[in-house]
């Protein structure tokens, strides 16, 4: 049939029409989203940073005496005497315990009138090892410059100890006794697995966490724009992590089998959508702008479809994911290291079992296997604790109160959800992103005046509870 020259262009036309208002839209689109990228790299970089003049406070000072103490390579006892010292000289008992020789946890409780009810003011000694290269100053020097503390173990975590250690002995001062127990506990062993600290400690020592409702622990998040925090987010849990070697004979088994297991890696689809997770994803939508609309209503994301438009860090907390490493030659065969990223509530057994036959078929077999804790707990985001944060917080910051759940990282509240304790991890003070670069990295460092808002924040979050 011979083809009418006018229909072909107008066809013609009416292609160039659509592709034309397609590339318009595009290039719309792409401007708006540079003209937005260039609107916050004008508010973030337009502002000149002026440092304030650093005002050396008591609380600056225990700081950086605490920093000057290195409590890495295996060895906390240091740290736990002069936390021991600075209870001492408030006449507070407490106790120090080596599981290991030099592997030491120090613990003290200020007794309440009620019991069931107490507040657990938890932190760790250790810090990652670090080494002068590459550092402005000095990683144990405590150096003050331009109103920052300098320091391994400045965010991560002795100066949220000191927060804690100044708002226990707020209490101790008050001369009252409080209406709960507040017990301060520091711990060794944090970044190597907890083994001599507290998963030690929930095995061996069950008076210590005994009648403990609450903790307070590292964890949470401060956003911030032009020095202003905009988002206070306070951990309630983490996913969990199981770790282990898969083995075969021959290096293609495993190239087989870690193929077998990449649409596993991530996915556009959910695997449970927890209320909590829900509720996060609301409460930071503001704060987003391409994902805004998705966030703001995850079941309906879900639901649509739509959960690929999430970028994967999101999508991580409504799916079980699992993780390979490179392969390795391992004695006489290969070994692969694999991680399951498994969601809150999920029990490590079955999704071993998952991980061990999908990958049977290739020849290939598991090796030791490491589970961080028996089922990752969410704490409760409507405790009368988290309104209490909540509470102060806004007085303080006059911002969204929300949540944060971590998906590649841990803490030692793993070891006390299990247990029933409602764990919230929080920096009382604003943390912005430059600075959190630096934790178990170079130029970690803490600055002065936000660390003060830490310390009087957190004694007023410790205070009423206790008293109120």
């Amino acid at each position: 049939m011979p083809i009418d020259p006018e229909a072909r262009r107008r066809q013609i036309r009416r292609e160039r029409m659509i592709f034309g208002s397609i590339l318009v839209l595009v290039i719309i689109a792409s401007a708006v989203l540079l003209a937005w990228n260039s609107y916050i790299r004008h508010q973030i970089a337009g502002t000149p940073f002026i440092p304030r003049r650093e005002k050396i406070t008591p609380a600056a000072l225990l700081l950086q005496q605490y920093i000057r103490i290195d409590t890495s390579h295996r060895n906390e006892i240091d740290g736990a005497r002069w936390i021991g010292g600075q209870l001492r000289r408030e006449q507070i008992p407490f106790e120090i315990f080596e599981p290991a020789p030099g592997r030491a946890n120090l613990y003290a409780r200020i007794r309440g009138k009620r019991r069931g009810e107490g507040l657990m003011l938890a932190s760790h000694i250790d810090v990652v090892p670090a080494t002068p290269a590459g550092w402005t100053r000095k990683p144990f020097s405590g150096d003050i410059h331009l109103n920052q503390l300098w320091g391994r173990g400045s965010l991560d975590m002795k100066s949220i100890t000191i927060c804690q250690l100044q708002a226990f002995i707020d209490v101790a001062r008050s001369g009252r006794q409080p209406e709960r127990d507040i017990v301060l506990l520091a711990v060794a062993d944090e970044e190597t697995g907890s083994a001599n600290g507290m998963r030690w400690i929930v095995a061996h020592r069950p008076d210590i966490v005994e009648g403990i409702r609450y903790a307070l622990n590292e964890g949470g998040v401060t956003e911030t724009l032009q020095e202003q925090v905009t988002y206070f987010g306070v951990e309630i849990g983490t996913k969990q992590i199981v770790t282990l070697d898969l083995h075969a004979p021959r290096r293609e088994q495993l190239q087989q089998a870690r193929i077998a297991l990449e649409p596993y890696f991530i996915s556009t689809d959910a695997d449970v959508v927890l209320p909590e997770v829900v509720r996060y994803f609301h409460a930071i939508a503001p704060f987003r702008f391409e994902p805004r609309e998705e966030l703001n209503d995850l079941q309906r994301t879900v639901s649509s479809g739509q959960l690929w438009k999430l970028p994967i860090p999101y999508r991580e907390l409504v799916q079980n994911v699992v993780w390979a490493s490179t392969i390795r030659k391992d004695g006489d065969g290969w070994a692969m290291r694999t991680s399951l990223y498994n969601l809150p509530n999920v029990a490590p057994g079955p999704r071993i079992e998952w991980l061990t036959r999908h990958v049977a078929p290739y020849g290939v077999t598991p090796g030791p296997i490491e589970v961080n804790d028996p089922v990752a707990r969410l704490s409760s985001d409507r405790s009368p604790m988290f309104a209490v944060i909540a509470d102060e917080v806004r007085r303080e910051y006059d911002v969204p109160v929300g949540t944060q759940i971590l998906t590649k990282s841990i803490n030692d509240s793993r070891f006390l959800r299990p247990l029933g304790i409602e764990c919230y991890g929080m920096w009382p003070f604003p943390v912005d992103y430059f600075q959190t670069t630096g934790i178990h990295g170079i130029d970690e460092r803490v600055r002065l005046d936000w660390f003060e808002e830490g310390v009087e924040l957190m004694e007023k979050i410790v205070k009423r509870y206790a008293f109120d």
